[in-house]
């Protein structure tokens, strides 16, 4: 009985030491609880999330920046379940992955403060969704920060997958300025890191 006791202990300190084992359990909750609140079937649709600061999210008493990044993980992984969205990517063999993201903080989220995240598909294009998440504190509703996500479909495209889902072709919503600038922004950077990619095989030759 010792003997498997320590086993145990010992399969569970490996496990803790070599991955994030709360950040695979959050994501098992997440996905469940998904699973059982209501489908929405408007792909834009924006849905809710709900969260509070807890200790290990803080740094000098607020989230730690990296956490929202973290807490935008699970919202999309709700926001996809329930919209069907993981459901054709695993008809049409396909994936997504995030290609690019930017976020603004407005205000702390302070230790024991409650808040929602406020999740979207805003557009998409050949490629790529693009989402905006909101974290609104329950306290006054202000936005404390706001984040836009550029997800790239591997495999398939964003047509197809609304196709599967749908059974037609869906129009793409209008571009908003501020998502359009932060487009450009993505391009232009994309075309000068291969520029400059080129540069250094050029000097290696």
């Amino acid at each position: 009985m010792e003997d498997t006791l320590l086993w145990i202990v010992g399969v569970l300190l490996l496990l803790f030491c070599s991955l994030d084992v709360w950040y695979y359990l959050r994501v098992v909750v997440v996905l469940v609880r998904a699973w059982f609140l209501s489908p929405v079937f408007d792909i834009t649709a924006e849905q809710t999330a709900s969260g509070r600061v807890v200790l290990h999210d803080v740094d000098l008493c607020h989230m730690n920046n990296a956490r929202y990044l973290r807490e935008c993980d699970f919202a999309r992984f709700s926001l996809y379940t329930r919209n069907g969205v993981f459901k054709a990517l695993r008809a049409l063999g396909a994936t997504v992955v995030v290609g690019a993201t930017t976020i603004r903080y407005r205000r702390p989220l302070c230790v024991g403060e409650a808040f929602e995240i406020r999740s979207r598909i805003v557009c998409w294009d050949e490629k790529s969704f693009y989402l905006e998440q909101r974290f609104v504190s329950c306290k006054d509703g202000m936005v404390s920060a706001v984040m836009f996500c550029k997800q790239n479909v591997l495999r398939s495209s964003p047509d197809k997958i609304l196709q599967c889902l749908c059974k037609r072709k869906v129009e793409v919503p209008e571009f908003p300025e501020d998502l359009q600038h932060w487009i450009s922004f993505i391009s232009a950077s994309s075309k000068a890191l291969r520029g400059g990619s080129q540069l250094d095989d050029k000097k290696s030759e």
